[in-house]
């Protein structure tokens, strides 16, 4: 079965080909950085005009990378939700638009469970049963994975999420956006253990997180210091410190309840570094991520997703309507 992917929940529209007897055949991205970059953050409206005018191309493009027509797709699959819900919805129509065009089925998938299972698009997938640690801008969790659709939220922030705070932070402290990644690099030069931030809610039980205190730590910091370029590296340096302590530790409890000796790290924050480095340290621990090319939003993901549940396809009948969701936890999601 060749399944065509869609993602278009929020800033970037990626479309992919995935074969489930030959793989990945392709995967397009198109990143709305440049266009919100002089708005310092996402504009809805603005990300959900831009998938209309992306997402005819980078299908076309997606099969030509395959060498395939659009007749020699089997199905379709399309993000719809969790996601900003103007974005979601172009998505959804141009998939299910294709979909009825050419009479072939077409399946709503969830976009953390796409990350959740994009590390198993490498050739050296992990087994289920594993922990997943799910980071990106709008979700940090801990998620005991039994198998698809088989998902139990151990722990996840009850305000921001990581890479909400990595982006505000670097906001506060006046850098380029997106500011997560160009914190990170800051982060690099900074001067280990100059400043000490707290690693919010480690000295008390549980897994859940929070990030928003450990954002105005750096923000009182950066107002008591001088401001130099120097102090503004030191205080990258210690935010990213203690925001991936915190991480880590939370996944050594993680570890610990579940029995479990596998851990799935994905989602946009997955490609930071100083995470991966830390998280591999950990001993006793088989540590797995997708290629730093998908642990943004991407078309692949979506399409794999859909593999992994292709028994729940359904043959195009009915009225021509659909519907996506801004929210949909990924707990509340069936075995295929």
């Amino acid at each position: 079965m060749r399944i065509l992917g869609i993602e278009s929940s929020c800033d970037e529209t990626g479309v992919a080909i995935y074969d489930t007897d030959q793989g990945l055949l392709s995967h397009a991205l198109y990143s709305q950085v440049a266009l919100h970059a002089e708005y310092g953050g996402v504009v809805p409206e603005l990300a959900s005009r831009d998938h209309i005018r992306k997402a005819l191309p980078l299908i076309e493009e997606a099969l030509k990378q395959a060498k395939l027509d659009r007749t020699d797709i089997d199905a379709v699959a399309y993000t719809a939700g969790p996601g900003l819900a103007g974005a979601l919805l172009v998505g959804a129509a141009i998939a299910r638009s294709f979909a009825w065009a050419l009479s072939i089925p077409a399946l709503a998938i969830n976009h953390m469970e796409g990350h959740l299972l994009s590390p198993l698009l490498e050739a050296n997938p992990p087994a289920f049963p594993f922990v997943s640690l799910l980071v990106s801008g709008g979700h940090t969790m801990l998620v005991d994975v039994q198998g698809v659709g088989q998902y139990q939220i151990l722990g996840e922030s009850i305000d921001d999420a990581v890479g909400e705070a990595f982006d505000k932070t670097a906001k506060m402290l006046g850098l380029a956006y997106p500011g997560g990644p160009v914190l990170a690099a800051l982060a690099e030069k900074g001067t280990k253990d100059r400043f000490i931030f707290p690693r919010p809610m480690t000295n008390r039980p549980g897994l859940d997180f929070s990030f928003s205190g450990l954002k105005t730590f750096a923000l009182n910091t950066w107002l008591d210091s001088e401001q130099t370029e120097h102090d503004k590296a030191d205080i990258a340096l210690a935010f990213q410190t203690a925001a991936v302590e915190t991480l880590a530790l939370k996944c050594k409890r993680a570890m610990a309840e579940t029995g479990h000796s596998t851990l799935v790290v994905a989602g946009g924050v997955s490609a930071n570094t100083a995470l991966r480095s830390r998280l591999d340290a950990m001993t006793h621990l088989n540590v797995y991520y997708p290629r730093p090319s998908f642990c943004s939003d991407n078309g692949a993901m979506i399409a794999f997703a859909a593999a992994m549940r292709h028994d729940s396809f359904q043959a195009q009948s009915g009225p021509a309507t659909f519907s996506v969701k801004a929210r949909w936890p990924i707990d509340t999601l069936s075995p295929p």
